[in-house]
């Protein structure tokens, strides 16, 4: 549609230069002279010199140089060009008693080939150069289609690579909460029956909710609350869980399920069921930005599978990257037995 719309801009916006030129002397000589009869002249002999390099150009801009030059027929391109410059200038090719001898005594010229050949290189000339303009014209056209055409790519191709990541967040965060009901339906089971209702409304957002490309930030946090219950029936009383939710006076939209793997990955390398810890997540507003904070007790595990690590984790600074480039600031830190991520999307608040 964009590339459409060019099109037609710089179609109609030649079509107005090539018409003002061709009457702008006429209308200056009825402004000067007064006399409309002396404009009709003048409008016949500028349209009759322009006319001969406006075939060149429209030759050029509509036919030769994308069907022939673009395709690297450049061969074709110049014969084409030569026949029709040649065709035009047949006309110089008058008898000699046509041509005044003021002209010729005027050029310093006896010979009425060397007048000829004169008449034809300057006409020719002139052509050549609304070839080049043709040329250029009709090259920066091409080069904003292609610009257009890359982006047009670019978008299709992160909005497939988003669909795939948020394809890849849904599954995997209801395998871990569906584990957690499990084990609690053999302990509790009037407790297991009030989370599978936490899980219904869970479910319906993340499954539902979440195929919008922003969601309101207000239902983020609802679904993160719930998410945190679950996570919690899986904790013992050793473990301290707080939250701290603060949300700005206006409307505010993020990406959905943005802040879940954070969360998912304190739980996970956060909590141990024989010792003392700790998960403390927050979320505030701070002038223009939104902040998200989440800390946990540190306890690192051996081998590969570490804290800050995971497909949750990369599949957030990916989809960071895509919907919010050059927008946020992502720093964790590991220091004293606390592991802390801080996440900024800045200017989200108007």
């Amino acid at each position: 549609m964009g590339s459409k719309r060019n099109h037609f801009i710089l179609n109609l916006a030649q079509v107005l230069v090539w018409a003002c030129v061709m009457v702008l002397p006429a209308i200056v000589n009825w402004m000067v002279s007064g006399d409309s009869h002396h404009a009709a002249p003048v409008l016949r002999g500028s349209v009759m010199m322009m006319l001969p390099l406006l075939v060149v150009y429209a030759a050029n801009y509509i036919l030769l140089v994308p069907r022939l030059l673009f395709r690297k027929k450049t061969a074709w391109f110049i014969a084409a060009n030569a026949l029709i410059i040649l065709l035009l200038n047949f006309r110089i090719l008058v008898p000699q008693e046509q041509i005044p001898e003021q002209v010729m005594n005027a050029l310093k010229l006896r010979d009425i080939w060397a007048f000829r050949l004169v008449a034809f290189l300057s006409s020719a000339f002139f052509q050549t150069l609304f070839v080049f303009l043709a040329i250029g014209v009709r090259s920066i056209l091409r080069s904003n289609d292609m610009q257009l055409q890359l982006q047009e790519e670019r978008r299709k191709t992160t909005e497939a690579e988003l669909t795939w990541l948020k394809n890849q967040l849904n599954p995997h965060f209801l395998f871990n909460t569906l584990n957690n009901i499990s084990s609690l339906t053999q302990i509790d089971p009037d407790k297991a029956q009030e989370s599978i209702g936490q899980l219904s409304d869970t479910l319906r957002y993340a499954l539902y909710d979440t195929n919008a490309d922003k969601v309101p930030l207000s239902g983020e946090v609802e679904f993160m609350d719930n998410y945190i219950h679950l996570m919690q029936l899986r904790c013992n009383e050793r473990t301290e869980v707080t939250t701290a939710w603060e949300l700005p006076p206006a409307d505010v939209r993020i990406a959905p399920l943005l802040f879940i793997s954070l969360i998912e990955n304190a739980f996970k390398h956060g909590v141990n069921a024989r010792m003392d810890s700790f998960v403390h997540i927050s979320l505030h507003p701070e002038g223009k930005d939104l902040v998200f904070r989440c800390e946990n007790s540190l306890f690192e595990k051996t081998g590969e599978d570490h804290i800050g690590s995971g497909i949750g984790v990369e599949n957030l600074k990916r989809r960071l990257e895509l919907i919010y480039p050059e927008n946020y600031s992502y720093e964790q830190t590991a220091a004293d037995g606390v592991y802390a991520v801080r996440l900024v999307l800045k200017n989200l608040i108007g």
